[in-house]
């Protein structure tokens, strides 16, 4: 793959980044229980290194709060980054859950279920779509929007044999698997696993003239653009308004798919049941994942129109466990707990509410605050503080503490993404943690 020059410009700062520790872990620990040490020492000794957690050890979990092995209570603002948006533990989909545990859960696609069809119905006019393949992760909605991609640009666009590309935007996160890395811009994600896919390109995103620059380049080989509509991991990136609908059609314009990879922003998270719907978009494929199955199984799915899901015949795409009865029955009992619960509608007031909040504190850590529904985002200015630096890290530490958890994306971007079944006051009690820690820090 030759890699774009977006890609080779990107600062040494951010790279550097991503090579230093967040800090020294027996340091982090030491205030904390031998119970929650002994849980971290087994991760320590036989798992692998590829995270670095908050040191909590979480035991229960309903609703927006979770609990740690010691009782302690906390205010969940990561969601496991958007997967809990019905809140954990949602009554009405371990229900289904348990009920359909004990009648049927896999049958492969060897063979029917009695599920799968009802599921495939449900989500398709659900969302607007003629069909559904379905899935399990997130990366693997991602991965098979690329396939259908390719296959389509052959077989509907008469793209040549093996020339099929496709176009991402720079910052994008849709995983870890080498198609995914491929398209990154993250050297802690591609460095010392190439070589990285061919057909891949890449554009700055939220700009458009490059965007239609780009394709015109080379019209009679893109097959797709694949973009989220905000960018999660990129720190809760909100485009210009508009941004997606121009950018569709530029898409139409060089006969190219607009992807929206709606694993993060979709199922209601931004206050619309898909962030695309902000600017009155019906991309012609789109991704969901996470809160498909509101946190409890791996279920992902990649909508689309017949033209472009039946590109893809028997023997040449599927997976062991995708559109499993299990899953399906959680997806239904999933979507169907975000429109009878009025979940959009509130994550819209509590987003509102969030925000008001943030910008009422005034405070001096903060630079910027940005987000749409309950996907928000701030971004701390780095201080001072007795000959080291202050990162983002270091308050999401100290939230923690104080009763609330968040992750920090890069150095200095916190992500607030709650469960959308958080109410005012949960709200207003969190803003006042929020508050209190930053107010620690000046």
């Amino acid at each position: 793959m030759i890699r774009s020059a977006a890609r080779l410009a990107r600062p040494l700062a951010a790279q550097a980044r991503h090579a230093r520790s967040m800090g020294d872990t027996a340091s982090e620990r030491a205030h904390l229980s031998a119970k929650s040490k002994a849980c971290m020492a087994l991760e320590d000794k036989y798992g692998a290194d590829n995270y670095h957690p908050l040191p909590v050890v979480l035991a229960k979990g309903q609703g927006p709060k979770v609990w740690d092995v010691d009782g302690k209570e906390y205010y969940d603002y990561l969601s496991a980054y958007s997967a809990v948006n019905q809140g954990h533990c949602h009554p009405k989909i371990i229900a289904a859950m348990h009920e359909q545990s004990q009648k049927l859960t896999l049958s492969s696609r060897a063979f029917h279920n009695d599920v799968l069809g009802e599921y495939c119905e449900f989500v398709t006019n659900y969302f607007g779509y003629d069909r559904v393949l379905p899935m399990n992760t997130g990366v693997e909605g991602g991965e098979t929007a690329c396939k259908l991609a390719r296959r389509w640009g052959y077989d509907v666009k008469g793209i040549p044999k093996d020339k099929a590309r496709i176009l991402f935007a720079t910052e994008n996160f849709w995983g870890r698997t080498l198609a995914a890395i491929s398209s990154s811009t993250d050297p802690s994600s591609y460095d010392g696993f190439g070589p990285m896919m061919p057909g891949f390109d890449l554009v700055p995103f939220n700009d458009l003239d490059a965007l239609e620059k780009k394709l015109a380049s080379n019209p009679s080989e893109y097959a797709a653009f694949m973009v989220e509509p905000i960018q999660g991991e990129a720190g809760v990136v909100v485009p210009q308004e508009g941004y997606l609908k121009k950018a569709q059609e530029i898409c139409k314009k060089y006969n190219v798919l607009l992807i929206a990879d709606e694993v993060q922003t979709g199922c209601s998270r931004t206050g619309k049941e898909l962030a695309s719907m902000w600017d009155g978009v019906k991309p012609d494929v789109t991704v969901l994942g996470k809160a498909l199955s509101g946190g409890t199984f791996p279920v992902s799915a990649v909508l689309s129109s017949s033209e472009v899901i039946l590109g893809i015949k028997p023997g040449e795409h599927g997976s062991t466990f995708g559109g499993n009865p299990l899953a399906c029955k959680i997806g239904i009992a999933s979507l169907k707990a975000l429109r009878e619960e009025k979940m959009t509608e509130n994550a819209m007031a509590m987003g509102e509410l969030t925000r008001k909040n943030l910008h009422d504190m005034k405070s001096p850590l903060i630079t910027t605050i940005r987000g749409r529904g309950l996907l928000n985002a701030i971004i701390i200015k780095p201080i001072e503080i007795r000959g080291r630096t202050v990162t983002a890290w270091d308050v999401c530490l100290e939230l923690a503490k104080n009763g609330l958890l968040c992750k920090p994306t890069h150095d200095d971007i916190i992500r607030l993404a709650p469960p959308l079944v958080i109410n005012e006051a949960q709200v207003n009690e969190a803003c006042g943690i929020i508050e209190k820690t930053l107010k620690s820090f000046e």
